[in-house]
Parts: C-alpha cells; sequence; structure tokens
C-alpha cells in the first residue's frame, strides 16, 4: 500500500509513538553550557556511562572550565579524561577548545552563543576536533539553537524504517528532520534523545523487533514478517 502521510507527518507520528513509549529522556544532563561542549567531545567514539566517569574526574580536580584546562598539561589533562577513550586524542581537541574559547571569545559563552545557527555552526566547524555532530551537539544542547544532531542510531533507524529515500550524507539526513519539522530546540533534544534511547535498547545491529514501539510503521521489521515489503500509513497516535 502506498504511503498517503507527508514525510513530515510520518515523522510526527514517530516522534509520538517513542515518546509515549519511552517518556521525556531530559538530555544534556550537564550542570552548565561548558561541560556540554566537553561532553560533546568526549562522547565521540565512547559510551557516555564513560564519557560520565571522565567528566566526574574534571569535576573531582576543578578543571571543567575553559581556564582550568588551559592550565593542565595535556598529560595531566589525558590521565583525567582516560575513562572516555582514545584520551591523549580528546586531551588535544579539549585545549584547542579551550584556547580557541579564549582567543575570539574571552570564555564567554553567551558572547559566542549570540552568533545565528549557521554562525555558530560554522565557527564551531573552524575547531580541531569538532566535526558536523559534535558541532550540532553543542548548538542543540549547550546553545539551545533548533539545529537537528544526526548520528549512526538515528541513520539506522531511518534506513530500517524506509524514510531515508536519498539520504547518503550527513547533511542529507539532517534535512529530512529539518526541512520537514518545525524548528523548535526542544523538539528536537527530546526527538534526538528518543532516536538514541531506541538504537541503544531495541534497534540494534541485530534489532529486537518484536520489544520496539514501531514494528508495524518500520520496513525493516515488516519484511521480516511478511512476503514483500509493504510501507503503510502512520496513524497519528495522539
Amino acid at each position: 500500500m502506498l504511503n498517503s502521510a507527508t514525510t513530515g507527518e510520518q515523522l510526527q507520528s514517530i516522534y509520538q509513538r517513542l515518546l509515549d513509549a519511552y517518556g521525556p529522556q531530559h538530555w544534556w544532563p550537564a550542570e552548565e553550557p561548558f561541560e556540554v561542549m566537553v561532553g560533546a567531545i568526549l562522547t565521540q567514539s565512547a559510551a557516555w556511562l564513560n564519557v560520565e566517569k571522565a567528566i566526574a574526574n574534571l569535576k573531582a580536580a576543578r578543571a571543567l572550565s575553559p581556564q582550568a584546562l588551559r592550565h593542565l598539561s595535556l598529560p595531566e589533562l589525558a590521565n583525567l579524561i582516560r575513562p572516555s577513550g582514545y584520551y591523549n586524542a580528546k586531551a588535544v581537541k579539549l585545549k584547542s577548545l579551550a584556547g580557541w574559547l579564549k582567543e575570539y571569545y574571552e570564555d564567554d559563552l553567551a558572547k559566542l552563543f549570540a552568533s545565528s545557527t549557521g554562525q555558530l555552526r560554522q565557527q564551531l566547524l573552524s575547531v580541531y576536533g569538532i566535526g558536523p555532530e559534535t558541532a550540532d551537539s553543542i548548538i542543540l544542547y549547550a546553545a539551545n539553537k533548533p539545529i537537528f544532531v544526526i548520528d549512526a542510531y538515528t541513520r539506522r533507524i531511518i534506513n530500517r524504517i524506509g524514510l531515508a529515500g536519498h539520504c547518503t550524507s550527513y547533511t542529507t539526513y539532517q534535512s529530512l528532520f529539518m526541512d520537514n519539522l518545525p524548528a523548535d530546540a526542544a523538539l528536537f533534544n527530546e526527538y534526538h534523545a528518543l532516536l538514541v534511547y531506541l538504537g541503544k535498547n531495541f534497534c540494534r545491529n541485530h534489532p529486537l523487533c518484536q520489544q520496539c514501539c514501531l514494528p508495524n510503521i518500520c520496513r525493516f521489521s515488516l519484511a521480516e514478517s511478511t512476503d514483500s515489503p509493504i510501507f503503510i500509513a502512520l496513524p497519528n497516535n495522539r
């Protein structure tokens, strides 16, 4: 059956199902914006549990500020963030961020975040060690500006559901969400967090489709239980 719902309606319905099933995720778990920025770098290729250990070490050492990071030596910083993995490389990235904040913004995050979303993104991407996903995490979770974060979980879920279409790059996946949903930071925040929850717990490399809240609207799941692929209109579960 051909799908009669628009892409925006499908994305909204998926969001509502996820929210109804799993509830608010309360992201990002941080006390202040710079902690979010640090966490966005530390979480590269790392489980969040290990990132939390690294952040706890920084807090215990009173090193969770741009000034404190600049005063630490690279070996000292690497040792503190060791639980996050790739600690030597990440120490260089954090030092780069701290130096950049001093040079261009005098450590004033309010001044940094006063930039438009597009300008802020370009500025962050100019910092060593910050790529699109990290930059967008900072923009959404630290600056509270509406941009959709794309990660491996999101790609996997959207591909399996059957909404990816011609998406092949970070930008095209991001456009799928941003062109079809309201530009709302709170919505993007919660949606991304819910997709991460789904990807970690159910839509894994070896998916647990029968425990997922989306099995009857997911092409991958439907193909597992039928002889031919079916894509049905998503109902409004509100």
